[in-house]
């Protein structure tokens, strides 16, 4: 058996080695954008990859999704690592000659690189099989974009009923941070999300005569200073919480009040039980309101991905095994984040570690979500190799626990 300073260099020369093939897998599946839950020819050029690596999988779940198995010449516990096979509704606005072929639909939050550094990593892997101390499981996931997300209904739909992980880590791009770099969190790293729905209904008329209609607008109004002042209201040892509407619509006109006003947004927060404590406060609160205003207010919580909480031990050994592979001053520590990520699922399910990858460009600002994102690729190299070499020491260092 290598000792650990051989075995990084040799994952470090198979990253080296593959980084020319991966970036153009990258490219390809970024020229090819496809939407949630509708991840066919993705799906489809991963199995081809697959079949080509040699390595056993099975598809079909949630109709996209795949899971590949690569199991040691050791027996021992099994690793997730996962990656996501969708892209999101923006138009590209980028330069690149592999830019997006398909309107309206765009890779801007790197789940193009993630797939491609995952396929690295099978190719690095398989070469060094008979060193690993059990099975790596590669997940290859739909519709991370869109709730209920694509980690719930892979495991609600068996994905791990014949392999079940003992943990599972993902990386995901971080713009802010230079590439060659990775970052981490223990603990609670990303917020839960829930979508807020709420509808206002009486009767509509001519403002001209307050007698003959309900002031919906002015209930809205009132209803949306409430719902601030008692769910957002800091309080001694309350979680952090974010709970905004981003949009009201009350198609009315300067003389016509509305017989129906909608409010749409976001509640989140770093606590399950204060996330459903919440939820019975809005209900309970829109309930007293509707009475108080004696109008008719609608209450709908469309809840969506959970806090994700990194383990603690398992993040802890992955932050050591980073610096012994990148060194320490390219592992940076990190601050919980309001975003959501439906990965969070799985760490409700198993042990995992989520973290960032560094994918910043000298002297360029990009940001996640937007028509001109864009990663720097020299960041592939460090992505695959640092995957590998953490799937490789965790399932050694389980194995021998």
């Amino acid at each position: 058996m290598p000792t650990d300073k051989i075995f990084i260099e040799k994952i470090i020369n198979l990253a080296d080695k593959y980084h020319d093939e991966i970036v153009q897998i990258r490219r390809n599946i970024h020229q090819n954008p496809e939407l949630s839950y509708h991840e066919y020819k993705t799906s489809a050029f991963v199995e081809a990859k697959l079949r080509e690596y040699g390595i056993k999988y099975k598809k079909g779940f949630v109709k996209t999704g795949i899971v590949a198995w690569l199991r040691g010449e050791e027996h021992g516990p099994v690793i997730g690592l996962r990656a996501e096979l969708d892209a999101l509704p923006i138009t590209e606005n980028t330069d690149v000659r592999y830019r997006s072929i398909q309107t309206g639909i765009m890779h801007a939050c790197g789940h193009d690189a993630h797939l491609a550094m995952l396929l690295g990593t099978v190719k690095i892997l398989k070469e060094l099989k008979k060193y690993l101390y059990g099975t790596v499981l590669f997940i290859f996931q739909p519709a991370e974009e869109l709730v209920p997300g694509g980690a719930k209904l892979m495991m609600e739909n068996g994905a791990f009923n014949e392999i079940k992980p003992d943990l599972i880590l993902a990386q995901h791009v971080y713009p802010e941070l230079e590439a060659g770099k990775v970052g981490y969190k223990a603990g609670e790293y990303m917020a839960s999300s829930d979508e807020i729905y709420v509808k206002i209904q009486g009767k509509g008329g001519h403002a001209a005569i307050p007698g003959k209609r309900d002031d919906t607008i002015l209930a809205a109004a009132r209803l949306l200073i409430l719902l601030q002042e008692r769910i957002n209201k800091p309080l001694p040892g309350k979680p952090p919480t974010v709970f905004v509407f981003g949009k009201i619509d009350g198609p009315g006109a300067t003389n016509v009040i509305p017989a129906e006003v909608k409010m749409v947004g976001t509640f989140r927060t770093f606590d399950e039980k204060w996330r459903n404590t919440a939820h019975r406060e809005m209900k309970k609160l829109i309930t007293e309101f509707a009475e108080k205003e004696n109008i008719g207010v609608k209450l709908n919580i469309k809840k969506g991905y959970p806090v994700l909480r990194n383990d603690e031990k398992i993040t802890k050994s992955a932050i050591r095994l980073s610096v012994a592979f990148l060194g320490d001053e390219n592992v940076v520590s990190l601050e919980q984040r309001m975003t959501s990520e439906d990965f969070a699922n799985y760490s409700h399910a198993c042990p995992v570690c989520f973290y960032r990858l560094g994918t910043g460009i000298k002297g360029k600002e990009f940001a996640l979500h937007t028509s001109d994102f864009n990663i720097n690729e020299n960041a592939l190299v460090t992505g695959m190799g640092n995957l590998s070499w953490l799937a490789y020491s965790l399932l050694k260092e389980l194995a021998k626990s």
